[in-house]
């Protein structure tokens, strides 16, 4: 009896130690088919976090590099910048705001970029391009100094650019040399124009570097751009993270005097419309009570 017992005891045992090491297998088992789902499904995730990077980029938000010197010092060289592309779909252009625009068949390349040698660089170009990483020579940054029907003008006695006969106190974005501390000049060449409507006058901070709507006055639309050419603001700059902050619109382009000619000219409307209404009046009453 006691043999029999002692000799179940290891019976009983054996299938606990199977079943110990089928487990063992079967966590190694699942731990590779993890693994080599992880990396099937990598491209896919690639491809979609690609995808929506670019769906935004198209309605949304776009990066762009800022290749020139022309918006010194609020814009560096190699500075990545983020631009709202809906803002204007909720409210118009501002004066003072700095913008993202297409030059194509209006203004001339601003930097010249080589186009690339083979396939695969175009490609590279192209997703570089579209996230902020690669310069496009077709589209400019600059801010917007006179918007339509403003009055843009250069210079008054003191040297400064007028937007409707009030000056603007430019200091706080000019460009400044960081070695001699001389500031640019709002303009070294004289001009007086009045913006189109639907055009804006736009120029770079970077006021004797910058090729902006002075340099292309001889152009059809007397160096103003079309504002449906405009892509979106530039708000932010994201890199180099020294660098990061936002892009607002300095206090200058806040004076209510700057609207000073559109305000006028809407006392005088109903003004205007009120002497027309009554001349039929004043007729009517002549004929009925003046001499036949």
């Amino acid at each position: 009896m006691r043999s029999e017992a002692e000799g179940a005891v290891p019976e009983e045992k054996e299938p606990v130690d199977s079943a110990e090491e089928t487990g063992d297998d079967s966590e190694d088992d699942g731990k590779e088919k993890k693994q080599g789902s992880f990396w099937k499904e990598l491209p896919i995730l690639i491809v979609v976090a690609v995808v929506l990077a670019l769906v935004i980029k198209a309605f949304a938000v776009q990066a762009f590099y800022i290749p020139s010197g022309s918006m010194e010092n609020t814009l560096q060289v190699g500075d990545r910048v983020l631009v709202n592309k809906i803002v204007y779909h909720t409210r118009d252009v501002a004066r003072g705001d700095v913008i993202v625009f297409n030059g194509l068949d209006s203004w001339d390349p601003e930097i010249q970029v080589n186009e690339p040698g083979n396939p695969v660089s175009k490609v590279l170009r192209a997703i570089g391009t579209a996230f902020g990483v690669a310069p496009n020579e077709k589209d400019y940054i600059k801010r917007v100094i006179g918007i339509p029907g403003d009055r843009v003008k250069c210079c008054d006695a003191q040297g400064r650019v007028t937007v409707n006969g009030v000056p603007l106190d430019e200091g706080s974005y000019l460009y400044t040399d960081p070695i001699t501390n001389e500031r640019n000049k709002p303009s070294n060449d004289p001009f007086d124009i009045t913006v189109k409507p639907g055009q804006l006058w736009v120029m770079g901070d970077h006021r004797e570097l910058s090729y902006d709507s002075r340099s292309h006055r001889g152009d059809p639309g007397g160096g103003t751009i079309p504002v449906d050419r405009v892509i979106g603001r530039a708000f932010v700059i994201v890199w180099p993270v020294d660098r990061a902050g936002t892009l607002p619109i300095p206090d200058t382009f806040k004076q209510r005097g700057l609207a000073v000619p559109a305000a006028a000219a809407l006392p005088a409307t109903p003004y205007a419309l009120g002497v027309l209404c009554t001349l039929p009046l004043a007729y009517l009453r002549h004929r009925r009570y003046g001499k036949p």
